[in-house]
């Protein structure tokens, strides 16, 4: 059974540095990376979840959902 010395490791500065990295802010709040998915029609997209809508930003089309956010897509 190996021991630990007590003294940190080289290597946890740089991962703590990766992991602040690849938080991503979606809409405010700091989570994890959230990916979109892109398909051609939205309309089965958007019945996922009760609370999924559909908006339109800058001339694209998304289907969002603000109490679950794993319900994004755009269509592309």
């Amino acid at each position: 059974m190996a021991v630990d010395s007590g003294r940190a490791r080289p290597y946890c500065a740089a991962l703590k540095a990766r992991v602040a990295v690849s938080l991503v802010t979606c809409i405010g709040r700091p989570t994890r990376k959230c990916p979109m998915k892109v398909r051609n029609s939205l309309k089965s997209l958007k019945n996922r979840h009760r609370d999924c809508r559909v908006v339109r930003r800058k001339g694209r089309v998304y289907v969002i959902n603000k109490t679950n956010r794993r319900f994004k897509a755009r269509q592309g």
